[in-house]
């Protein structure tokens, strides 16, 4: 029980991904600090915790001011946090050529920039203690990019080199950074996509509808961070779109062209 007794707060805990890993981490026997911004669903998924210590503490990414007194607070009411699990994040669903300005920098707003200030905002923390564990939440977009996720994955590629960075410069410390690239997952993702105008897609696309199940991929996740494992990459044959850009490129380029990617 690698997370018995060990404080693992999750952001975009409310539903999807981070809801399974909630349950996940409480049947391993961890405290948990659940947050998101709806407050409701939050209280829903703490319930489904049975028998960890809960604490909810809400909170919106896309606004950087406020993560150093959030992650004040979780610290003083925990009284310390061993584990981050940066999850939360938006998805898009438009061509670059449809997609304004504004969509791309919420895009990388919440997905990048609110990612590094709350991993920056524990960083003292996890230093002070000489122990951490960043888990990270990317996607394969983080790995190749695909049409109608232009602004997505310059977010998740951008997350790659912070966090790769950031392992190399702490690997002394006893902090660890794992990166985590799921494909398609059974989630709500592409209902709340944004559009090229900044509207949510409102659908399901039957790729994701068709992908793992949350709580596979939950179990899988904390199986590779209790393994101390750097990356991995989750899904179906989308993962084959690592291989080949490694190895393949204009291949994978030539596939991605035709692939049906919502």
């Amino acid at each position: 029980m690698y997370f018995e007794n060990k404080t693992v707060w999750i952001t975009g805990a409310s539903s999807g991904i981070g809801e399974a890993l909630a349950y996940e981490f409480a049947r391993q026997g961890a405290n948990l600090v659940l947050s998101g911004r709806n407050m409701e669903a939050l209280q829903r998924v703490a319930q489904g915790c049975a028998g960890a210590k809960v604490f909810i503490q809400p909170l919106d990414l896309s606004v950087h001011g406020d993560l150093p007194g959030i992650t004040k607070t979780v610290l003083e009411k925990t009284g310390g946090v061993d584990v981050l699990v940066n999850n939360a994040g938006l998805s898009q669903r438009s061509l670059a050529k449809d997609t304004t300005f504004e969509v791309d920098k919420k895009l990388v707003q919440v997905n990048l920039l609110g990612t590094i200030a709350l991993s920056k905002a524990i960083l003292p923390h996890f230093l002070g203690k000489k122990a951490g564990h960043y888990i990270v939440i990317t996607s394969l977009m983080g790995k190749f990019g695909a049409p109608m996720r232009s602004g997505y994955a310059a977010a998740k590629h951008g997350l790659h080199g912070f966090f790769d960075a950031l392992r190399a410069e702490l690997w002394q410390e006893n902090v660890k950074v794992t990166l985590i690239c799921p494909g398609f997952v059974q989630t709500n993702i592409s209902v709340n996509a944004l559009t090229g105008e900044g509207v949510s897609q409102g659908t399901m696309d039957a790729a994701t509808s068709k992908g793992m199940r949350p709580e596979v991929l939950a179990r899988k996740i904390l199986n590779v961070a209790r393994q101390g494992r750097e990356e991995a990459c989750f899904g179906g044959k989308e993962v084959l779109g690592v291989y080949l850009k490694r190895f393949f490129p204009r291949l994978l380029s030539k596939i991605i062209r035709k692939a049906k990617v919502t």
